[in-house]
């Protein structure tokens, strides 16, 4: 089989573990509607190309208004791609970092690490925890817990209230060559897409069966988008300033 069909298959076979073993899914979901129900807000954060589950769950169609990204120029990769590496194991930017975000316990933050073990992930896991706010991880325990991992403190798993394992393969690439001796194609970002869109839709449905509307964005691109779109906006704006 072609290098694209292995990976595919590797992919969606992840997909499908997932779904059976969704009782993480199901926890992460009903403490976003228990917030969401008592006008919390959901902060997600992650370093290197985790960030982008910050992405995937912020100001998209389809997805929950009441989304605080927390998204840090440095941590990314489009200024400094290097230089995010080196930040993101100093524990010491975490309140930096959080000092800019209106936190309030019963706020739900989620944190995407796929290694779980740079200091300022741990960092920050231990400072949201100890302002009450539950604590949801998207990680891969297989790496975590591997002993080439390369951090050794304590890991976003064992930190965390509630735990989804995006089931990564250890240094997360999945795809073997016999003629090199790197690994290619990784999963991590893919399945965290999968697992916010799965924790937002399961959010959703469980607010409905509540009798609670959930804010939505809508699709700008739609003939009443924008109008729907900038009606929840001025809702939220003073809460989530990126908005």
């Amino acid at each position: 089989m072609r290098a694209q069909g292995r990976y595919l298959d590797n992919l969606i076979k992840k997909l499908d573990e997932l779904r059976e073993n969704d009782d993480s899914i199901e926890r992460a979901a009903s403490a976003m509607a228990d917030s969401l129900e008592n006008d919390g807000l959901i902060h997600i954060f992650g370093t290197g190309h985790s960030h982008m589950l910050a992405e995937e769950m912020f100001y998209r169609a389809g997805g929950l208004g009441a989304v605080n990204p927390i998204l840090d120029e440095d941590l990314m990769l489009h200024k400094n791609a290097s230089r995010s590496t080196e930040l993101e194991r100093d524990a010491e930017l975490a309140p930096t970092i959080l000092g800019k975000h209106r936190l309030s316990k019963g706020d739900v933050f989620i944190i995407a690490s796929n290694s779980g073990g740079n200091a300022l992930i741990e960092e920050i896991a231990k400072r949201v925890k100890e302002l009450g706010l539950v604590v949801i991880a998207i990680t891969s325990i297989q790496h975590a817990t591997s002993s080439v991992a390369r951090a050794k403190g304590r890991k976003l798993h064992e930190l965390a209230d509630i735990v989804i394992d995006n089931l990564g393969e250890v240094g997360d690439a999945s795809i073997v060559f016999d003629e090199i001796p790197e690994k290619v194609a990784p999963t991590s970002t893919a399945m965290g897409a999968a697992i916010v869109n799965a924790i937002t839709a399961r959010s959703v449905e469980i607010l409905i069966a509540r009798g609670v509307k959930p804010q939505i964005f809508s699709s700008s691109n739609t003939v009443e988008g924008d109008i729907r779109n900038n009606e929840l906006i001025g809702r939220l704006k003073s809460r989530i300033p990126i908005l």
